[in-house]
């Protein structure tokens, strides 16, 4: 089964870090990659721009609404994913331990719905 391990953080806590230790959350970040890629479970992950990067999209009644900015006022923003391929959700979980992001952060677990038809990678 699919997992997708969705990383979230304080953009805050992430920009009191100095630029030594971003770089080596993210070089862990590209170890445990590999290492999960070795074991077959990986199947992509990416940090992300902060928030304030995003554009939101909403169409009502027909129309569409863009608007710049983070879709909501929170604590913690949406940083970067891990889509893995996992037996169950106590693999998953253990792989969410070891996300460098876990430390400064939340790993929210979600199991994938696969959709049929969608195109193969």
């Amino acid at each position: 089964m699919k997992y997708i391990l969705l990383v979230h953080h304080s953009e805050e806590v992430l920009g009191k870090l100095s630029e030594t230790e971003l770089q080596q959350m993210r070089e862990e970040s590209v170890r445990l990659a590999n290492q999960i890629n070795s074991n077959g479970q990986y199947v992509d992950a990416a940090p992300l721009h902060p928030a304030s990067t995003g554009t939101c999209v909403r169409v009502r009644e027909g129309k569409r609404l863009v608007t710049d900015g983070p879709f909501a006022e929170t604590r913690e923003q949406l940083g970067g994913y891990f889509l893995i391929n996992a037996e169950n959700l106590d693999e998953a979980i253990g792989i969410s331990g070891q996300i460098p992001g876990a430390r400064i952060g939340t790993v929210e677990i979600r199991p994938v719905i696969e959709l049929a038809g969608l195109p193969e990678r």
